[in-house]
């Protein structure tokens, strides 16, 4: 049975939720394999509405099992607000249905109080754009080896000293901020409260995992952010803290990268960008207003209106590359319904030197210019479009062009927010 892997490959809000869930229903487990809550993911289906950030997409389908792997950085507060969510919109959501890796970090109340007075302390152009929520200070945490996981939550005398070793890193960290010592007693208490709540969940996820690839499971891997903000690959500092790419699906569950039979990349036919960071083809005009309009761009975490600009053929080049992407998903190809003319970023120039890839000294992709394509655009709609036949012969020309531009065939096609309005091109799950 064939393991896809999901992974945005702009710099995030590709459209994963839909993609996955249209995927999830022919999988067996779907399993998210990092990031935090500052990720948000809105699915669409019969005419409901679901905003996800720490769930995986799949819960919502029944009879599925879904996974939160330790390459997720877990509020555990959020978990189960999102969880009671989603169960008053009828989902049903139980230890059977949604396992979380004993081993996952916990992000606790003053990792995001640290994110925040961090970013307040930062003077202008060297603020990241974090949502605030913790995520950054908690993968700290965990590479410093002062984290604290799920499975110390089990014990009063290791969570205890957990919190002591975290404590004595962050408190002088709070004092430097002007910020108060943190309330060792009240956080241990709210520790424990939590404990019961969420520890019905927790479960050797690698286990389940090989279990589950031995008995031949479909297993559908979730990424969040997209591959541009990869803490390695990405447009550093501007970045996410984990690693976005389609490699870290296997380290973020706990399983070898030979389960990995497909990596699907989700692609808007623009680009957009939330927060800080370069951006060669942001436009500043009415057609970057018009995209933000028609695309309904605002985040769904955190309602902040993004940046829009034309498709950066030479950035998603790069990202088929370090993730080694099969194939992508196209989605939003409506949003450029009525443009009379087109513009791909096929390059940029850099100091009189045209280059085919993005540096990565921030200098230098400051001075990049983007050298454009132009394309004739279409006047028909595509919205719903379900099949080529229903595609005008300029939307088609423009989908081959970026599957040239970025030397990578388009899987699916997404014309609208809607599940069914899907070009399937490529089954990723074929054996």
């Amino acid at each position: 049975m064939a393991n896809v892997v999901v992974v945005g490959a702009q710099w995030g809000d590709e459209g994963k939720g839909k993609i996955v869930d249209w995927l999830s229903e022919r999988a067996d487990v779907i399993a998210r394999f990092q990031g935090g809550h500052n990720a948000g993911h809105t699915l669409v289906i019969d005419g409901k509405v679901y905003k996800l950030h720490a769930l995986p997409s799949g819960v919502v389908r029944g009879g599925k099992l879904s996974v939160i792997g330790n390459g997720v950085v877990l509020d555990p507060w959020h978990l189960m607000k999102e969880i009671e969510t989603v169960r008053a919109q009828g989902v049903e959501i139980s230890p059977e249905t949604l396992m979380i890796a004993e081993n996952t970090p916990l992000i606790l109340p003053f990792h995001g109080e640290l994110d925040r007075a961090r970013e307040e302390a930062a003077s202008k152009g060297t603020k990241i754009g974090t949502t605030g929520r913790g995520i950054g200070p908690a993968y700290e945490d965990k590479v410093g080896r002062r984290a604290i996981r799920v499975a110390d939550l089990s014990d009063d005398a290791t969570l205890e000293a957990r919190v002591d070793r975290a404590l004595q890193h962050h408190d002088p960290l709070r004092k430097g901020l002007g910020v108060e010592p943190i309330d060792r007693d009240a956080l241990i208490a709210q520790l424990k409260e939590i404990a019961s709540q969420v520890l019905p969940f927790a479960a050797p996820v690698w286990k389940v995992m090989n279990e589950k690839r031995k008995a031949g499971k479909r297993i559908l891997f979730e990424g969040a952010q997209g591959a541009l903000l990869d803490i390695d690959f990405g447009t550093y500092p501007f970045v996410t803290s984990s690693n976005v790419i389609a490699g870290q699906a296997a380290t973020g569950v706990g399983i070898g990268p030979n389960a990995i039979d497909y990596v699907l990349g989700i692609v808007k036919a623009y680009t957009t960008r939330v927060g800080e960071g370069p951006f060669p083809t942001e436009l500043l005009d009415d057609d970057g207003e018009r995209l933000g309009t028609r695309g309904h761009e605002f985040g769904t975490t955190t309602g902040r209106k993004r940046r829009c600009g034309w498709f950066d053929a030479c950035l998603v080049r790069q990202t088929c590359a370090t993730s080694g992407i099969t194939g992508i998903s196209l989605t939003k190809l409506d949003v450029l319904d009525g443009f009379e003319t087109l513009k791909i970023c096929v390059g940029y120039e850099l100091d009189g030197e045209r280059l085919d890839y993005l540096p990565f000294a921030a200098d230098q992709q400051a001075r990049c210019t983007p050298i454009y394509e132009e394309m004739e655009g279409w006047s028909e709609s595509t919205e719903g479009a379900r099949s080529w036949a229903d595609l005008p012969a300029n939307a088609i020309k423009y989908v081959r062009r970026v599957e040239e531009l970025i030397d990578c065939p388009v899987a699916l096609l997404s014309t609208s927010p809607e599940r069914e309005d899907t070009i399937l091109v490529t089954d990723p799950f074929a054996d």
